[in-house]
């Protein structure tokens, strides 16, 4: 089968246009229709209606339509596992992703990978609730948690060390908390449905955990960078990821609490995409950029 038959029916079917999906692929409007007149001849079925007017997809055509996009994702896949990835990689890449995770450290080298692979365009979802991945039909999604599912497969972009902190006001107006008992005294900020974790003191796991048993958190929250926020200002206690709040450590308006000791957590920072789907070439670069670009040496854990 003519592959790049294959490919110019699906730019066309989703542009709907035969001589602009032509003209994307260097072909000449007439030699884009004859292509795709043999690859009908081939399937033998109409997959476009055409008219003088406007161009629609056949019953048939959109029965096939899935089957083509699976057959490149294929060839993509071929070609990038044997290293033939350049910067003619082309397609629209649907990633979701924290919020405040991909306001800090995913939005800014965007300009870099969009020069890189000017063939792909990018559909972001950013949002701290959680999406599902096959539901929601993402290519690719940025978690921080511990994988279980096992529908996914991912590639772990960086550990996620979580650490607790509050203001400077809000420690020298409340005191700080010595041991871990000691919280139960203070206001807490916790994410909404977020498990209670074990503390560690010395690598060995205490009995303690955050937040305590049986206390309620006084703000409950569903946004990261809010519940940071919310800290900064100095309304109590919370757990973030080191690197969400490194900066705010660094330059003194947030301060560690109990430093002595660690959040026990099997999380990381994970690129995860479906485990049916094809690893396609865009999908490919994209977790290889961000791998660079941020996984090689996190920003946050230096000097930390």
């Amino acid at each position: 089968m003519d592959t790049e038959g294959v490919r110019l029916f699906v730019m066309a079917a989703e542009m709907l246009n035969i001589s602009a999906a032509g003209r994307q692929l260097g072909l000449a409007p007439a030699v884009a229709s004859a292509r795709l007149s043999k690859l009908e001849k081939q399937m033998g079925a109409d997959l476009l209606h055409r008219s003088t007017r406007r161009v629609s997809l056949s019953l048939e055509g959109a029965e096939f339509l899935p089957f083509a996009k699976e057959i490149l994702a294929q060839e993509d896949a071929a070609h990038a596992a044997l290293g033939h990835i350049s910067a003619e990689v082309t397609g629209t890449l649907r990633f979701a992703a924290s919020s405040t995770f991909a306001q800090l450290f995913v939005a800014p080298i965007l300009p870099v990978f969009l020069e890189r692979y000017p063939g792909i365009n990018l559909d972001l979802k950013l949002s701290d609730t959680q999406m599902n991945l096959i539901e929601g039909g993402f290519d690719l999604a940025l978690r921080n948690y511990a994988i279980e599912d096992s529908t996914l497969r991912a590639r772990k972009l960086a550990d996620d060390r979580r650490i607790l902190c509050a203001s400077p006001d809000y420690l020298a107006c409340h005191g700080s908390p010595r041991v871990p008992g000691d919280l139960i005294d203070h206001q807490l900020l916790v994410f909404m449905d977020g498990p209670s974790r074990k503390l560690l003191k010395d690598g060995e796991v205490s009995s303690e955990v955050f937040p305590p048993n049986n206390v309620a958190g006084r703000i409950v929250c569903d946004d990261g960078n809010s519940m940071k926020i919310a800290t900064k200002a100095g309304v109590g206690i919370s757990m973030n990821s080191l690197w969400s709040v490194y900066k705010e450590i660094q330059d003194g308006s947030l301060v560690r609490v109990l430093p002595d000791y660690e959040v026990s957590d099997a999380s990381a920072i994970w690129l995860v995409y479906p485990k049916s789907n094809v690893l396609t070439a865009k999908v490919r670069v994209f977790i290889d950029f961000l791998l660079e670009e941020i996984g090689s040496q996190p920003i946050w854990e230096q000097n930390s």
